[in-house]
Formats: C-alpha cells, structure tokens, sequence
C-alpha cells in the first residue's frame, strides 16, 4: 500500500508539473490610453515556463493585419500552437508575445492627425505598460517587431523610426507604403482625408520605407538585422521587392525570401516559424 501511495503521488506530481508548464493565451486584455482617449485591447502569449520560474524573458511585438484586431495572430495565426512546437523544438528561445489591437476607431498603426496618435500610443504608452506588466527584458537586444500586411508595414515603419530599440523586425507580405506621392494623394480622397501639400510630403517621407532607407543613417538601420518575406502571387510584391533593391544598394544586411503564396494566413502561418527562430538568433546573441 505504501509503495501505491508514492506511486500515486509520484503521477500527480508529474500531471501537476506538465499542466504548470502550459503556455497562455490571453486575447481580451486592455489598458487606457490618454493618447487615444478610449480603452485598448491587445493579445499577449506567456510561454511555459512563465508561471513557474522568476526570470525575464524577451519580447516579440507581433502585428495584425486590416481588417483584423489583437485576436487575429491567435485565431488565424494559431500563435499558440506553432510557438510553443518552435521553443519544444529548440529553434526559438521562449519569448513573451505581445499582440496590440489597431483596428478600433481609426485602423493603422500611424499618427493620423492630432486625435490619432496611434504611433505615440505604441511607443509612449502600450510598450511602457506591457514591460513593466509582464517580466519583460528591456534592452534593444531582447526586443523584436513583426507583422502581416499592414502590420508589415508597422514593422517597417517602427523599426526604421527607432531602430535604438529593436534587434530585429520581420515585415511579412509588408504594405511599404504609397510607392509615390500620388500614391498617397489617392487613397486620401478615397478616405475623406485632407492634408495640405506640406503634410503630404511629409506623410509620405515618414511613411515610405524606401524613402527611409534612403533618409534614416545607414549604420542605424543595419543595427537592426531584417527578415522580408512576401509570397511569389502577392499583391504586395512590388514593394517588397524595392525594399530589397534599396536594402542591395546601401549594402544592408537581410534575409529577403520569396516563397510560393499569395497574400493569406496560410501563407503567414509557414512564415511564423521561421520569424520565431529569426528573431531567437538576436535574443540569444547569434
């Protein structure tokens, strides 16, 4: 009887040990933004480890789409499922993902104007609270950006406009931008928009990842290591690709891939994988 007893025990310590190690998801998570004036969502994933040891871990921002919210990379994207298989596997480094809602009131993760400061809200506000929330390290070499689509482009635009604050960035299938100013002078009368000429060209310089290239310090953005990858049927490809060139031509350093795929959350969830062991290479100093 005795030895039934340690057997017993002996199971339920090995039960209570694997359910302790389970990541968490959590898509309904919010915080107030005096910036924006309102209430914001965001999604965060706790890796296995996180309830049962005390230490810090890095840090993934990770960017939905249009149309999609914080809960778009755990629905569609399956992030739990395909990040817990990638830190079982040893290709990534456990890491905490924090995934912000900007598809309320306004849609995009630029300032638009003085009573849309969504940019500043990121920065100022929600990156503050999430590290100081959750044990977060906080150095550039343990913080990473990346994104599908419109959240490419975030991951573009971040890391270009604070490249002191990212070790890597992964635009995936990225809208870079309007390619041209004419571009941007469209789709602002199809939004109802209306800028002066001064605050067009000044959109389209901040907002325009090759024009980055060309303006932001060379050396500044090769602190940051970049991972681009946009599928062969991709309406987006055009950018993608003169983000490439532009990179060739300043001699900095990235992965470019093009992989067979259009622009689709099949395609992003082939992609995910390779992000996560991307971006561990920074967290782990290569």
């Amino acid at each position: 009887m005795k030895y039934i007893t340690k057997f017993i025990f002996l199971i339920c310590s090995v039960n209570f040990c694997a359910i302790a190690q389970t990541a968490k998801v959590y898509d309904n998570l919010s915080m107030t933004s005096e910036i924006l004036k309102s209430e914001r969502k965001f999604a965060v994933y706790l890796p296995p480890d996180y309830e049962t040891s005390e230490r810090s871990y890095p840090v993934l921002y990770l960017l939905h789409g249009a149309g999609d919210d914080q809960t778009g990379w755990v629905q569609f994207g399956e992030v739990l499922r395909i990040t817990n298989n990638a830190i079982k596997d040893g290709t990534a480094t456990p890491m905490i993902i924090i995934m912000p809602d900007a598809n309320t009131g306004k849609r995009g993760y630029f300032n638009q104007g003085e009573d849309w400061r969504y940019e500043d809200f990121f920065f100022e506000e929600l990156m503050p609270y999430v590290e100081q929330k959750y044990r977060i390290k906080g150095e550039k070499r343990y913080r990473a950006v990346a994104g599908l689509s419109m959240g490419g482009g975030g991951s573009f635009m971040y890391a270009l406009h604070h490249p002191e604050l990212f070790s890597s960035a992964c635009p995936l299938s990225a809208y870079v931008g309007p390619l041209t100013i004419e571009n941007l002078k469209e789709r602002l009368k199809r939004n109802n928009t209306s800028y002066s000429n001064a605050e067009t060209k000044e959109y389209f310089e901040r907002h325009n990842a090759i024009n980055l290239i060309e303006s932001v310090p060379v050396d500044n953005i090769k602190s940051v290591r970049w991972y681009i990858d946009c599928g062969d049927d991709d309406f987006l490809y055009e950018g993608n690709s003169l983000v490439h060139i532009a990179m060739k031509k300043k001699e900095i350093p990235h992965e470019y891939r093009v992989r067979e795929g259009r622009h689709s959350w099949t395609y992003w969830r082939g992609s995910l994988p390779k992000v996560l062991e991307f971006v561990s290479q920074a967290f782990h100093q290569y």
